[in-house]
Parts: structure tokens; C-alpha cells; sequence
């Protein structure tokens, strides 16, 4: 069974983030990247599934620009068999992502895509859903556990009551929640084997999708500042100030 896994390059999570002068977005100069946490999760359960048989060949691909290769570079580290950059200088809407995935699918044929509920720097969640609503399969999101037999996917997923198992027939979009796994570290024999692995690049004109944008962001700024906290003197101060000062009983 093949499996799709879509990574992105984003700010490091360990990284503060900074919003440009002029408030047009967040600067990106001279800042660490790596790979999006969720889908370094959703890369080690494709890796987990082909160490227990069930599939046969892992494609990571990466929709940004000539430095996410890097980005690939770690997925084919930690375990895919080759990856594919679609080249776009333009950071597309979650709406385009799934478009340009969608004509990926279309040439790769896989029979499971296994990806991040979300990027933490949009915080869309939006990718997956959007996807399985163009290609017409069952979806499957913020996965905590997922089994694999019979051409079905079993999965397990957090919802605010508990849990939820749901069972799904293949082909099928499956997203990764926090707790589905905790990724491996690649070990350098992997990292210089990585750098043989096929990784092809292809612009995303030539797919033919149509990713022009339909938002506008207006503004980014920065959140308040928090203040500082008081100290009071008895319960019932603090009873008082929480109901006429915070407004939260």
C-alpha cells in the first residue's frame, strides 16, 4: 500500500515568532525552520505502519519554496522513500493546498494520505477535510490511534467527550492528532542515506490548479501584553476584584 504523507516548513514551534514592521505578516528573515510538528507525527506513523507490513511505500511532498527541500530531506530521513517538492514562492490558502495535493493524487494513485490536523502557523486545520471533500473519500481527523487491515483503517480520534472510533474504507484522508505517536529523530546513517533518495521538483504552474488567492489579510499584530499579577490581601478581596474587576463571576 502506498501512503501520501504532506509536510510543510514552518517557524520552529521553539521559535518566537515577530511581526513585520509594516504589520503585513510574520517576518520570516533570518528565522529557524523546520518541519511542521503534526506532520512530523503523521511521517513516523507512516514509518510505523511499513515497519509492521502494511505499507509498502511512503511519498512525503511538500508544497513551498526551493528551501523545503530541507523539510523533505527530514521526512526522507526519518523513513519515506522519496519526496516531491511542488515549488510555489506563493504561501497558498489551505483551499489551493488541497487542490495541488489533489492533482498529486491523482498521478500517484496512493491508497492512504496521512497528514498533520493542522500547520502552527496558519492554525487552519482546514487541509484535510478540505481534500477528502474534493476527492470524494472518507475522512478520518485528529487521529490518537490508527490500525490498518482489510482495506480498511481503524481510528481512534479525540473528541471532547472522550473517545471516538471510527472505521474507514480505503482510500482515505487520515489526519494526526498530538498523541498518535511521538516522532523519532533520524540518526545520521539516515540523514547522509537521505541525501541519495530520489526528492523531484515540480512548479505549481505546471499542475494546472487553479491557487489564486481568495483572502486578504489586512493586518497582524502582535497580542497584548500580559500584565502583571497582584497580590491580595484576604478571599473575599479576590472574590471582589474576580467580579467587578475581571468580569468573571
Amino acid at each position: 500500500m502506498k501512503v501520501l504523507v504532506p509536510v510543510k516548513r514552518v517557524i520552529d514551534y521553539n521559535v518566537k515568532a515577530r511581526v513585520k514592521a509594516d504589520q503585513s505578516g510574520v517576518d520570516l528573515a533570518n528565522v529557524k525552520m523546520s518541519m511542521n510538528p503534526f506532520c512530523e507525527i503523521a511521517v513516523e506513523e507512516a514509518v510505523r505502519l511499513r515497519e509492521k507490513g502494511v505499507v509498502s511505500e511512503i511519498v512525503a511532498i511538500s508544497i513551498g519554496p526551493i528551501q523545503a527541500q530541507e523539510t523533505l530531506r527530514t521526512a526522507l530521513a526519518m523513513g519515506a522513500d522519496r519526496a516531491i517538492l511542488i515549488q510555489s514562492d506563493q504561501d497558498l490558502e489551505p483551499l489551493a493546498v488541497a487542490k495541488v495535493l489533489q492533482a498529486v493524487i491523482a498521478e500517484e494513485k496512493p491508497e492512504l494520505v496521512l497528514m498533520g490536523k493542522q500547520a502552527i502557523d496558519g492554525d487552519n486545520n482546514a487541509v484535510g477535510q478540505m481534500l477528502a471533500a474534493l476527492l470524494g473519500w472518507p475522512q478520518a481527523t485528529f487521529a490518537s490511534a490508527v490500525e490498518i487491515a482489510g482495506g480498511k483503517a481503524k481510528v481512534t480520534r479525540e473528541v471532547d467527550g472522550g473517545l471516538q472510533t471510527l472505521e474507514v474504507t480505503l482510500p482515505a484522508v487520515v489526519t494526526a492528532d498530538l498523541r498518535l505517536n511521538e516522532p523519532r529523530y533520524a540518526s545520521l546513517p539516515n540523514i547522509m542515506k537521505a541525501k541519495k533518495k530520489v526528492l523531484d521538483v515540480k512548479d505549481v504552474a505546471s499542475l494546472g490548479v487553479d491557487t489564486v488567492p481568495r483572502l486578504k489579510v489586512m493586518k497582524v499584530t502582535e497580542p497584548p501584553k500580559r500584565a502583571g499579577g497582584i497580590k491580595v490581601e484576604s478571599a473575599a478581596d479576590l472574590v471582589m476584584k474576580l467580579k467587578n474587576e475581571a468580569g468573571v463571576l
